[in-house]
């Protein structure tokens, strides 16, 4: 089997009083705080949210 590709996406600026569907994206990665870096499955589903919220978060690091 192969190893999942994972990607590393840290939040950097807040979810307050930002649509409520960028917020969902935000949970939808898990992340809850600033500054958290979450380690997320790159597939199509979590790049369309990474590309929504881009203004909000930043790919850490890819694997």
């Amino acid at each position: 089997m192969a190893d999942k590709k994972m990607m590393k996406v840290k939040l950097v600026r807040s979810v307050h009083g930002r649509l409520e569907r960028h917020q969902a994206c935000v949970r939808g990665l898990g992340l809850r705080r600033m500054h958290q870096v979450v380690e997320v499955e790159d597939t199509p589903c979590t790049r369309g949210m990474v590309n929504t919220v881009s203004y909000m978060v930043k790919v850490v690091e890819e694997s």
